[in-house]
């Protein structure tokens, strides 16, 4: 008779490998398919077992142990890291009519009569994570890196506490690889999300401690991932749901239905409500049973994500300049609630817009109680007729922010005594408020207003114009005041809301203005929180190389309203310095390409300005660039208007947008009845087909170069 080998048998390393296979196996039965086995006493104890002999060997310590799931705190914040591919939105339908003309634009970007199928997916409403799995020991892939969505192309690593997630496997054995069909190195993206009891218990420890409660579970997930302190985060029980699979940026699997499973094989988390349908009405039909059944779920959801199946159609309908256009988000209709209108607040938004914000008596609304909506703005408040006192419905608008929709009156909802008194002057900076002729809005034009300062320091340093690197949300708040607790309180969501983190600082700030991002000094960083000497030089050394940035990073950084890149790029290859910027007339101004009487004046209004005059001159003395080499316009394609369509031959589409433009024509993302030429190249859409509906010329690559000359 053989002899069965027991535990005392094995090797230490054999021992140690035995207990990580079991316990990962157990975690999966429990945290994946929610059927465990084991007594959490039979856990405890493999798990004891296991951290003994690691400590005892800890050459053979590996970081996909499953003891390795709560490590360190990051040691100085996290990390920026570039996405593998976007993280685009999606565009969002709202009822039938909407979602049958988007099946209709797609079936418009396909072969005619060519079949679609459709994935439907429940939309969670959490937080997006995109996963990196590299190659690691006896054919198993190991999780490299857990970052966010952050603005889309650019996230934060926070591998440190995606670690703790129990549904994320920091191993996949070679043989669920295997058996799904996939790959040592792929990229997994899905959703955090913090179940309803997960929530609910999470505010009962909050307030037993004193804390005000998390407004709602997508708040509560965002602010859990990003926490320093990754023993919080094991302790909130977040779980993750996969739904997309790639490989350095593409899709590794032929059809949206087969990834969902792959990644069920290889031990993912993957949501049980989904299906594949071949027509609209069939996804009507899912949307009408997830609509049924959203209040029994244990987690939040605000809509369905339909997809398009096929990855090969995907490619073929591409994106547009936010949104891939072969999937689409179905909102659920906003929830109402009935509650008392307290006061009104107003807040100070980056671009110095002021908005009323409604205080509420606590009102749940879906699970999540709501105590803040917004007003919107003055005219907002004349149509509602609203006063403080009154009974309000509130819905959760795409079931994030809130906002009241009327006054409820009747014999149990007597109206209210007050009236909303709009302020005259900011209520943080005392600046005298603007309302200018056919806007609703009163704005504080201030640059240096402390309400606007915190949106305007993580504008300024953001990729796309300063490029400050470490200048990121964490470290913003605390130079203005506010230490790593306080951040964690506040919310992303609610301070949109709002348009202003109300609360005020609870330190001295180091910084007044954007421009003292110029004078902060080693010493100065040091006394914040977790920020080494290594973090500080590297901060003062991006500050320092942000000051060779070309002109029209700098007047995008200066926060001008209606000023985006586009327009930025135009005023510095027009005027050539910030001087004859500040002395161009509203006429002058309307004369460039692309700027109108609206954002002419705009400009005007901020250079006339002294304290934005004042910052102005304070850039200056720090060494900003503030002169650009004017671009000489051609004038061949002056006055004609063109839409690019398709891949062209030898040019990219940026290549032909920057010819046209240096010949004085305009390039739209849109065909109209304004438009001079569409300019196609191969497999070009619906663009082509509208101009040939509209009668408008169409030329291809050789045309657009002989026009050019």
């Amino acid at each position: 008779m053989a002899h069965e080998r027991t535990s005392e048998d094995l090797s230490p390393e054999q021992r140690i490998e035995a207990l990580r296979e079991e316990l990962r196996h157990h975690e999966h039965l429990y945290y994946v398919m929610d059927a465990p086995v084991w007594t959490d006493a039979q856990y405890d104890a493999r798990m004891n077992e296991l951290r003994a002999l690691e400590a005892e060997h800890p050459e053979l310590l590996t970081a996909d142990s499953p003891t390795q799931r709560v490590g360190g705190k990051p040691k100085e914040g996290f990390a920026k890291v570039a996405h593998s591919r976007p993280m685009l939105s999606l565009d969002n339908a709202y009822d039938e009519a909407e979602l049958r003309a988007w099946a209709e634009r797609v079936a418009g970007g396909l072969a005619l009569g060519e079949s679609v199928r459709y994935v439907c997916e429940l939309k969670l409403d959490g937080l997006s994570l995109a996963l990196q799995y590299v190659a690691g020991r006896r054919g198993a892939a190991v999780l490299k890196t857990g970052v966010t969505r952050g603005d889309g192309t650019v996230g934060e690593d926070v591998t440190t506490n995606v670690r703790t997630i129990r549904s994320v496997p920091l191993q996949v054995s070679g043989e669920r690889l295997k058996r799904a069909g996939l790959p040592q190195e792929f990229e997994v993206r899905g959703e955090v999300v913090l179940p309803q009891k997960a929530f609910e218990r999470m505010n009962v420890e909050r307030e037993a401690a004193g804390l005000a409660p998390a407004a709602n579970p997508r708040n509560a997930a965002a602010g859990t991932i990003r926490t320093l302190e990754p023993n919080v985060v094991a302790q909130r029980r977040l779980e993750f749901f996969a739904y997309f699979l790639l490989r350095e940026g593409e899709s590794l699997l032929a059809e949206q239905s087969v990834a969902l499973q792959a990644l069920r094989d290889a031990g993912f988390l993957v949501n049980p409500h989904a299906r594949t349908v071949d027509s609209i009405d069939g996804v009507l039909g899912f949307i009408a049973e997830a609509d049924a059944m959203r209040d029994g779920l244990p987690y939040e959801i605000d809509g369905v994500v339909i997809k398009v199946d096929a990855v090969v159609q995907q490619r073929r309908l591409g994106f547009t300049g936010k949104a891939p256009r072969w999937a689409i988000a179905y909102k659920f209709p906003a929830r109402a609630g009935v509650t008392l209108l307290e006061d009104v607040l107003f807040g100070v938004g980056r671009t110095g817009k002021i908005t009323p914000v409604a205080v509420l008596r606590p009102v749940s609304i879906g699970g999540t109680t709501v105590t803040r909506a917004t007003l919107h703005n003055p005219d907002e408040i004349a149509r509602l007729g609203v006063r403080i006192g009154d009974f309000v419905s509130v819905e959760r608008g795409g079931d994030v922010i809130p906002k009241i929709t009327e006054v409820v009156e009747d014999a149990k909802h007597p109206r209210g005594e007050r009236e909303i008194v709009l302020p005259t002057h900011c209520p943080r900076c005392g600046e005298a408020l603007v309302r200018e002729p056919g806007e609703v809005d009163l704005r504080c034009v201030n640059v240096s207003c402390p309400a606007r300062l915190e949106e305007e320091l993580r504008h300024f340093a953001s990729r796309s114009v300063m490029n400050i690197e470490g200048l990121g949300e964490a470290m913003v708040a605390q130079l203005l005041g506010h230490t790593l607790a306080e951040q964690e309180e506040r919310s992303p969501e609610d301070a949109e809301a709002a348009e202003d983190a109300a609360e005020e600082p609870t330190r001295k700030a180091l910084v007044h203005s954007i421009a003292d991002v110029y004078t902060l000094t080693k010493g100065d960083l040091l006394t914040l929180e977790r920020v080494g000497e290594k973090t500080a030089d590297s901060l003062l050394e991006q500050i320092e190389r942000s000051k060779k940035q070309p002109l029209q990073r700098v007047l995008l950084g200066l926060g001008i309203r209606h000023v985006g890149e586009r327009t930025a790029q135009a005023l510095a290859e027009e005027f050539g310095s910030i001087d004859a910027l500040i002395a161009a007339t509203e006429e002058e101004l309307t004369r460039v390409n692309d700027i109108g009487p609206k954002v002419a004046a705009t400009v005007r209004e901020f250079f006339s300005n002294e304290r934005n005059l004042a910052l102005v001159e304070r850039l200056r003395g720090y060494g900003l660039t503030f002169t650009a080499e004017r671009k000489v316009r051609g004038t061949a394609l002056s006055g004609l208007t063109f839409v690019l369509t398709g891949t062209l031959p030898t040019l990219t589409r940026e290549e032909a947008k920057e010819r046209i433009e240096a010949a004085g024509g305009k390039v739209s993302g849109s065909v109209s009845k304004k438009t001079s030429y569409v300019v196609a190249g191969e497999e070009a859409g619906s663009k082509l087909e509208k101009a040939e509906q509209l009668g408008v010329a169409v030329v291809d690559e050789a045309g657009l170069l002989a026009m050019l000359g």
